[in-house]
């Protein structure tokens, strides 16, 4: 089982590294690395160069965690079936690690938001609409993106644990508690990832959306 889990965190990274905001931003005689908060993501994407741009990054981050899930369930549920669930989440934190981490971009990605939420509809689908909920309705009143993103991701570990113990998660008791320290894990990179948002956040200086933003953000 270990190198099911290698192999699921190496093709997750894989998939990851399609950088769909750097390539559109290529493909238009821009480099988003260097505009804007230099942010490879969707909400930089989408600030720098447009709303068609930005929806294109967030579904193109979106699926590629999709896809390397869909794979990897593909491949280990004949051979690990009471496993295969651990091995998707896997395969979706080494997406959301290509996506912050691209080797080939001097490891300077995105932070992993639209990426985790592809793994979330692919591997804990139970937990999508409270977390879209809360990041719809974050925005809507605060206007504040990433408190939307932090919501996403503090509220899906919570569901995780609550539904783990309800029995819902769908997951072999035997693998439960390393699910969830994967889960905490997608939790803690992101907050780590947004430790600027969050001390801004706190001090009343982050930007709200549809605003001009920091270079810092």
């Amino acid at each position: 089982m270990l190198g099911a889990r290698v192999i699921a965190v190496a093709v997750g990274y894989c998939f990851g590294l399609f950088q769909t905001g750097y390539i559109y931003g290529e493909k238009h005689g821009v480099d988003i690395r260097t505009q804007g908060s230099g942010n490879a993501g969707t909400t930089n994407t989408l600030r720098v160069l447009g709303w068609k741009a930005g929806l294109i990054t967030f579904l193109g981050d979106l699926f590629k965690a999709i896809f390397a899930v869909l794979l990897i369930r593909f491949i280990f549920i004949g051979k690990y079936p009471d496993a295969v669930k651990i091995l998707e989440l896997y395969a979706g934190f080494g997406a959301v690690l290509g996506h912050n981490f691209p080797f080939y971009l001097k490891f300077k990605g995105g932070k992993g938001i639209a990426c985790t939420s592809g793994m979330i509809l692919a591997v804990c689908p139970l937990a999508a609409p409270i977390c879209l909920i809360l990041f719809i309705g974050s925005i809507a009143i605060t206007r504040y993106v990433s408190l939307g993103s932090i919501l996403v991701v503090t509220s899906y570990l919570i569901q995780v644990l609550i539904f783990g113990h309800m029995g819902y998660l769908h997951v072999d008791t035997a693998y439960l508690p390393e699910f969830y320290i994967v889960s905490a894990c997608f939790t803690a990179m992101a907050l780590w990832r947004h430790k600027a948002n969050i001390k801004r956040l706190f001090t009343g200086t982050e930007n709200k959306f549809g605003m001009k933003k920091n270079q810092e953000e």
